[in-house]
Parts: C-alpha cells; structure tokens; sequence
C-alpha cells in the first residue's frame, strides 16, 4: 500500500506538468486558431521587428551626442611661402618644406532642422508597417484553418451516419437471418446485407484516415499533439450580415500612408540649416603660426552653420515621388474595399443559398425516414426483399449525407463571411 502511495506521489508532478488541454478533449476553432497564430513561424518576426526598430532609433538619437574625429597628415611640398625682406636685427626663418599635423575634431549638433526627430519617427512608423504586414500574413492563416476545421467536422457527421447506417443494417440482417433460419427468405438476401454492412464499415475505415491525416495537419499548425479521442466543437456561427470591413490589410493602408507623409516631413527637414559647435584641437609644424617653424599644440572652436543647397535640385521630385507612393496606396485600398465587398456579396448569397438547401433537406429526410422505416417493417413481415430494402436505407442515407454536408457548408460560409470582413 506504501509503495502505490509512494508511486503516486512521484507521479503526481508529471500529470501537473503536462499541458491542461490534453485533459479537455473539447477543441473549438476560436481555440486552434489561437494556438496556430502563436505557433506560426511568422509570430517571430514582431518581436525581431520590435526590437530592430529599437536599434535603429536608438542609433538615430545619437546624432546630439558629440561626434569625435581624429586626424592625421604628413606631407612634403615643393615650396613653401617666404619672406624674402631683411629686417635689421629680425631673422624670419622659412617654413620647412615638410609639415606634419594631427588633430582631435569634436563637432556638436545644436539644430538640424528637425532631420533627426522625423528619422526616429520615420523608423517607428516603418516598423508599425512591418509588423502591420506580419499581421495580414497571420490574418491569411485564419482561412487555412478554418478550411482543415471544418474537413474535420464534416467527417465526423459522416463517421457517425455511417455508424447509424451500419446498425440499421445490423438490425435488418438479424431479422432477415431470422427469416433464413424459419425457411422464409433466401440466404443470398441475408449475403446482400452483410456485404452491404462491410462496405459501410469499409466506409467508416476510410473516413477515420481521412479524419487522421485532418487532425494530423492541424497538430503541425497548432503545435500540439491531437489524440483520436479529441472532439471538435461546431464552430459558433452567427447570421451576422452588416458590411463593417475591419480587416488588417486597411491598417496596413493607414501605416504606409502615415510612412510616406513622415517622408514628405523628413524632405523637408534634411533641406534646412544645420547649426553644430566645434572644436579642433591638435599637434604639428607649423602651427597656426605659419612664420615659427616649430612644434606646437593649437586649438580652434567656434559655431559653425552648414546649408548645403544640392537638395534644393532634387526636393520637387522626391515629394513629387511620395505623393504617387501615396496615390498608389489608396488605389490598392480602393480596390481591396472594391473586392471584399464583392466577396461579401457572393458570401451572402451562399449563405442564403445554403439556409433555403438545409431546410429542403430536412424536409427530404422526413420522407426519406417514413419511407425507411416502412420499408423496415414489410422487411420484417417479408413483403419486401432485401434488396429493395437497402435502396431505400441508402436513399436515406444520402439524404443525410447532403444535409450534413450543406450544415457544415452553411457553417463554414457563416465563419467565412466573418473572416472576409474582419471578425
């Protein structure tokens, strides 16, 4: 008894490790799609795209810190400047024809007319573009999902009319074995029913691969194991129909739009005067006295203004250039509204078509299943042959396939539908 409680105990740990849902067989498609966009490689990407965007402001508001040069010249020149004028008792002597210089120069920025603030802006609103993209990629993985969700579902319903139907046939093959036994029917009527009965095994074998390799290709999305026990719960659809379009792809527009207006800023900003304070300080002969040929220290500081004016030639073009970037992202926002609006026109007549189908359909196996069941009981009475007996079953049975497959249709349309405008 020591040693199962002892036993117990250490497994206890493992059980509280493992992952809660492995216990909750129940998934919904609110849940796998939660999974699949954490799993999805491109997830990644935001945090790289974050902590890029990071470096590269961070590297911008260097510009105000003090840039430091260092510099170093020797050189040999043919002549140099002389004073060729005696002076009574002053002797000028003549710089030597090989001069050396090295020098420190430190140059601080005061004012560059707002260059480096629209740079940190423009690389934040570049990343906010980026990671817009990442999202519309993971937004396009929503529709995969749903695809391979509801492949699931449907095979499902179809596992299990296939099992309704198998035991239908189970009860007509013991009532028709019964009739064999008492000398009232043949036995190929009883061979007709059990060969009827394996093909819909055969049936149901098939559709549990089918079922395994859905949840297979689910399990890689979603990064978790599925077992053959887990069901699916049918997705919540709503009869929502208003044309309200949230969908990544227009803040994509929106970011890339506020992108190219920062541009139009930064053109402006690189295009004023700069304002830096500078200092140079250094060692060499001659100095800033061009008449002692010898070795000194020197310094020069100062306020120095900068206005270069080449970018006054190309300014016109390049704000030219933005504002056709500009005009191209509205048409391709125009069009993606044009389309999807389309897309939701289309959706909504599947949607109706599907509702007016489903409700046909139920009316079709109400009929479908007074006929079986009638079928069933002359079977019994021995009025009826098997044969004729499994027509009908299987005219039932086909009718329920159509209906489940146009409930999941009808299902999947409503998600669709959502999806298509961004819910």
């Amino acid at each position: 008894m020591n040693g199962t409680v002892n036993r117990l105990q250490f497994l206890l740990p493992l059980f509280v490790l493992l992952p809660s849902w492995i216990f909750s067989q129940d998934l919904s498609l609110e849940k796998v799609q939660e999974l699949a966009r954490k799993n999805y490689p491109s997830i990644r990407q935001k945090d790289l795209i974050r902590k890029t965007a990071d470096l590269n402001i961070s590297n911008i508001g260097k510009n105000y810190l003090p840039q430091l040069s260092i510099n170093g010249q020797a050189s040999y020149q043919s002549d140099v400047t002389k004073i060729d004028v005696d002076f009574p008792g002053v002797k000028i002597d003549a710089p030597s024809k090989d001069q050396y210089k090295f020098t420190a120069d430190i140059n601080q920025l005061i004012y560059d007319g707002g260059a480096t603030k629209h740079q940190k802006t423009l690389a934040g609103l570049n990343s906010k573009v980026e990671d817009q993209q990442v999202e519309v990629e993971l937004y396009n993985l929503r529709e995969r999902i749903n695809d391979v969700y509801f492949g699931i579902l449907y095979t499902d319903e179809l596992i299990k009319q296939a099992e309704l139907v198998a035991e239908d046939l189970k009860t007509g093959l013991k009532k028709v074995d019964a009739q064999v036994q008492n000398g009232v029917a043949f036995r190929s009527s009883s061979n007709l029913l059990k060969a009827e009965l394996l093909k819909t095994q055969q049936r149901v074998v098939e559709l549990r691969s089918n079922r395994k390799a859905l949840t297979s290709t689910l399990a890689i999305f979603i990064g978790q194991p599925i077992t053959e026990e887990s069901s699916f719960k049918p997705a919540a659809s709503t009869a929502d129909t208003t044309r309200q379009i949230n969908r990544p792809e227009l803040q994509l527009f929106t970011n890339q739009q506020a992108l190219f207006q920062q541009q139009n800023k930064l053109i402006t900003a690189k295009n004023l005067p700069k304002t830096s304070l500078f200092f140079q300080g250094g060692y060499g002969r001659p100095a800033l006295n061009l008449l002692k040929n010898d070795f000194e220290p020197f310094y020069i500081t100062g306020v120095r203004l900068n206005w270069s004016l080449s970018g006054l030639y190309t300014k016109k073009n390049e704000k030219a250039i933005v504002k056709l970037n500009q005009d191209i992202i509205e048409a391709k926002r125009e069009t993606f509204l044009m389309n999807t609006n389309a897309q939701l026109e289309s959706q909504q007549s599947e949607i109706e078509k599907l509702e007016t189908l489903v409700e046909s359909d139920n009316e079709i196996i109400d009929l479908r299943k007074s006929v079986t069941t009638a079928a069933k009981a002359q079977l019994e009475n021995g009025v009826m042959t098997a044969s004729d007996y499994l027509v009908e079953v299987n005219a039932e049975d086909q009718a329920r396939q159509v209906l489940i497959a146009h409930e999941i249709q009808l299902q999947q349309a409503r998600i669709k539908y959502q999806t298509i405008k961004g819910q």
